[in-house]
């Protein structure tokens, strides 16, 4: 016993240390490296360098040696998919070539994890699994909302994982938010690093991959990694599915997301943070809550929860229509 309380206080000091370490470094000796500059998207008004991702996932992979290696199919991929996404932060990568490493990684994953499987429902995991990855990256716009999100969501992975007895699970999620405690540390605002898509994409993979391993293992429904990640997925699927239907591009750089309209209505990074962070802790308390009720227990956790996050949405699109109206009015 003495021994697994060391490598489970290990598995969260190292992560955070390492990652803090680097991030120092980073910003000492690369600190004009990879700058996100200021675009029709961005909140941010001045470059912020976009290399935070690789320090936090330098301080994850110190949690191999006490249980996480287990899970090296998710974890290699992820690393892959970050290597693609780091030459994509520095030159370029065609969305083309990127999208099929996402469907390959997607792909191989569920395929080794779930087979046999029907083809339809494998292909509607694969798209999930794709989806999350990118909506990560999509909801890395503000100040410490993504790194919040990792800090909420793998810290009730963790929990979720060792109260089910999955200790590489547990040992991985917990990991993962402590490094992303250390990096939130310097993301908070005002930033002085962003995530990256060196960051933001194998985070969105892993918390799409993760969830998937916990629900094969047992430790949990399925529905409980959607409501755990649900802020960001609701943000980003309701947004995206609006522009669709406007037959906006999709693609293209834009400020709508709801946590965008947040900042740019005078709540700023912090109030939008805070507020962000409220609903990511509501619903990670509700999906560790519901996961062991009844059937009708859980529907009631998933379901409420849910029912919240869209009211959230409606008070936020009704100040909304009423900030354009007052600046409409005052144009």
């Amino acid at each position: 016993m003495p021994g697994m309380a060391w490598a489970a206080i290990l598995s969260v000091a190292l992560p955070f240390a390492i990652t803090f370490a680097a991030i120092r470094a980073i910003l000492a000796w690369f600190g004009a490296f990879a700058l996100d500059r200021p675009n029709e998207r961005s909140l941010h008004e001045r470059p912020v360098p976009r290399t935070g991702g690789i320090a936090l996932l330098l301080g994850a992979a110190t949690a191999l040696p006490f249980g996480a290696l287990e899970l090296w199919r998710p974890l290699a991929l992820a690393l892959a998919l970050a290597a693609l996404s780091f030459a994509d932060d520095l030159r370029g990568v065609p969305v083309t070539v990127r999208l099929a490493a996402h469907f390959g990684a997607a792909g191989l994953f569920a395929w080794y994890l779930l087979s046999p499987m029907h083809p339809v429902e494998l292909a509607l995991v694969i798209l999930g699994v794709v989806w999350i990855t990118n909506l990560y990256n999509f909801m890395d716009g503000a100040d410490g909302l993504a790194g919040g999100m990792a800090v909420i969501g793998f810290g009730a992975y963790a929990i979720a994982a060792a109260v089910a007895g999955q200790a590489s699970l547990a040992v991985t999620s917990a990991g993962l938010a402590a490094a992303g405690f250390a990096f939130l540390l310097h993301n908070f605002y005002p930033a002085r690093l962003f995530l990256g898509d060196v960051g933001a994409i194998p985070l969105g993979f892993l918390a799409a991959a993760l969830g998937l391993q916990g629900w094969r293992d047992d430790a949990w429904p399925l529905w409980f990694p959607l409501l755990v990640f649900g802020p960001f997925i609701g943000d980003a699927t309701v947004t995206l599915l609006r522009r669709a239907l406007r037959r906006e591009p999709v693609w293209r750089a834009h400020r709508e997301h709801y946590y965008q309209r947040l900042v740019r209505m005078g709540f700023g990074h912090r109030g939008t943070a805070a507020i962000s962070y409220a609903a990511m802790l509501a619903c990670a308390i509700a999906a560790l809550a519901g996961r062991m009720l009844p059937g009708a227990g859980q529907l009631a956790a998933f379901g409420g929860t849910a029912l919240a996050l869209a009211f959230l949405a409606l008070w936020v699109d009704l100040r909304w229509a009423r900030h354009r109206r007052q600046g409409s009015g005052a144009a």
